[in-house]
């Protein structure tokens, strides 16, 4: 307990350790599987057209799953007839077979930060390589005759085009003569409403579950990292909130978190979703599970107790489907006015979710009000460091007051000598003479941890933050600084490998990480005096591969923190070490510290 310095130096090691186990392990063994994954898929046998698809219903066990065709987007769109979808966000159409949500694109979202570059697809269908969609039916049984399933064609009976203003309705009648008549709207975003209305014209009633699904036929080739879950995702009732990865089901049974009446479930990516929120009357079983019989594909679904409808009768089933971008209002909305149960969910706000949200709702104010994420992150960085300034300022009048004392604790060292137990007790003995508390510099930092890891998440996970621009070169906070030293940042004609990527930003970070270092005396330990040097050296490479906007924010609270030390320690008379140790580092012999 002689020096409160190397609780700071357990808790940067600590740190090194993290970031240097993501740079050095997880970074690399997530490129490895992302090239196996890619080769993997390349080196897959083409297939031929099935003649049919099964019902891949749950419970049930899909033989026949329609193989991939080698064919285009647009040639297996220009197979059956479909229904237009225009709205102000989402383009795409909805296939008559099947009544399948399997062609939409997301108007606002580019797949780089060039304006003129493609939009997302979102969905896609089943033929293609990357065929993704969603699907509402029924099972039924002998008594109900031909319910609506993967195979069925539906006739359009009113409405050319889905529009944000108006819906389309279509019709199924089978041969037991109960009728379909499935009413779809949407919503100036991602929501989609799908309002079946069962008529029985027959002369026995009918036994009808409803069901969902939402099946992919390949997953992401970049695996995603440990902070951030893609996969599948659900609010099962009271069995609350599913995370499942990809993994989990390939190389296990499928999850069946139990029946429920309320929730919702999907597929999840990191900006992108696709989810369904069962009727929210009649109790469900969900599953989440993989397939591989004729293809693989991975899928979540539902299936609804049955209910019975009476001859000359007639029900009404609601499902909603929301397929589209993660927008964190938008999000919200959807759970108040729909009264979904947990939706917010959607977005992984990780572990800290109680700093995290609060944190990107108090960056979205100061978005709204400068029109910067980048501007919105350095004053958000103020208010979270006017929030810590008491713990700050007890932090280094701590520090200023154990300079203080050192010359006494000097002392105390040379009257005890090997008296190590003599030692600490006078030690102690001289901190609670002068009030001092050995370890209250630490509790800020380690305050400040949470905080830090959760900004990270949100200018990783959020959407807002993607392709968000700065200033100047920076048109995209959520990926890393694209210059690099190596280079002379762009003068030299060659590009620079991944890893040399050391821009400007995480060079600014570097020097106020190394300046505020030296705002305190060098160790007199020659171990720590070398982690004292490097570390900033260290921080350097190690966040260049972070995102900008995270690099950013580490270099302007570095700044903010040397001004209020600055403050705090001149307030208390202790000395400012800052340009003695920078003169220190020219000399041959450098000052020891006071």
């Amino acid at each position: 307990m002689e020096n409160n310095r190397n609780y700071f130096v357990a808790i940067a090691l600590s740190v090194v350790i993290l970031i240097a186990w993501q740079f050095l392990y997880i970074n690399p063994k997530m490129e490895k599987e992302r090239i196996a994954a890619e080769q993997a898929e390349l080196a897959k046998p083409q297939t031929t057209p099935a003649t049919g698809e099964a019902t891949a219903l749950p419970g049930s066990t899909n033989n026949a799953a329609v193989p991939g065709t080698g064919e285009s987007r647009d040639q297996s769109l220009a197979k059956s007839a479909r229904v237009a979808i225009d709205t102000p966000a989402l383009s795409g159409s909805i296939n008559l077979t099947g009544a399948r949500f399997d062609d939409l694109k997301l108007k606002e979202y580019h797949e780089t930060v060039d304006d003129k570059s493609p939009i997302i697809t979102l969905l896609s269908p089943a033929e293609t390589k990357d065929g993704y969609f969603t699907e509402l039916g029924y099972v039924g049984n002998e008594s109900s005759g031909s319910a609506p399933g993967p195979q069925t064609v539906w006739t359009l009976k009113s409405g050319t085009q889905l529009t944000h203003s108006t819906p389309v309705t279509l019709t199924y009648t089978n041969e037991k003569g109960v009728t379909f008549d499935r009413t779809i709207s949407v919503d100036e975003h991602f929501m989609f409403q799908v309002d079946d209305k069962i008529t029985n014209a027959g002369a026995e009633p009918v036994s009808l579950s409803s069901y969902g699904r939402v099946t992919r036929f390949s997953k992401p080739t970049t695996p995603s990292v440990y902070v951030l879950h893609e996969g599948f995702i659900g609010v099962i009732g009271e069995h609350g909130l599913q995370e499942i990865k990809y993994d989990k089901v390939e190389n296990e049974a499928p999850v069946e978190p139990g029946k429920a009446t309320t929730g919702w479930l999907g597929i999840t990516d990191k900006y992108w979703a696709t989810t369904i929120v069962p009727p929210q009357a009649t109790p469900y079983e969900s599953r989440y599970s993989h397939f591989t019989d004729g293809r693989e594909r991975f899928q979540t679904d539902y299936k609804q107790d049955p209910i019975t409808i009476a001859a000359g009768q007639s029900a009404d089933v609601k499902n909603l489907v929301f397929a589209g971008a993660k927008q964190v209002p938008l999000v919200d909305g959807y759970e108040a006015s729909y009264g979904i149960p947990q939706f917010d969910l959607l977005i992984d706000w990780g572990w800290f979710y109680f700093i995290t949200k609060p944190m990107f709702k108090l960056m979205d104010f100061f978005f709204r009000y400068f029109g910067n994420f980048g501007v919105a992150i350095l004053m958000t960085t103020i208010v979270v460091k006017a929030i810590f300034f008491p713990l700050a300022s007890k932090q280094y009048a701590s520090m200023a007051n154990m300079k203080k004392v050192q010359p006494k604790m000097e002392e105390l060292k040379k009257k005890f000598g090997d008296d190590r137990m003599g030692l600490q007790q006078a030690m102690m003995q001289l901190y609670k003479d002068e009030k001092i508390n050995p370890v209250a510099g630490c509790w800020p930092i380690l305050l400040q941890i949470p905080v830090f890891f959760a900004l990270y998440k949100v200018i990783y996970v959020t959407i807002e933050m993607r392709h968000a621009p700065f200033f100047g070169w920076i048109q995209d906070l959520s990926a890393p600084d694209p210059t690099s030293i190596f280079n002379l940042f762009g003068l030299l004609p060659f590009e620079v490998p991944h890893m040399l990527l050391i821009g400007v930003w995480p060079l600014v970070m570097g020097v106020t990480m190394f300046l505020q270092m030296r705002m305190n005396p060098t160790p007199p330990d020659p171990t720590q005096a070398m982690l004292f040097t490097w570390m900033p050296v260290v921080f350097t490479f190690m966040l260049a591969s972070f995102p900008a906007g995270l690099v950013i924010y580490w270099a302007w609270n570095n700044t903010l923190s040397i001004i209020q030390q600055a403050y705090i320690m001149k307030r208390h008379g202790a000395k400012i070490e800052l340009f003695d140790n920078l003169k220190g580092l020219f000399s041959k012999k450098p000052k020891p510290a006071e």
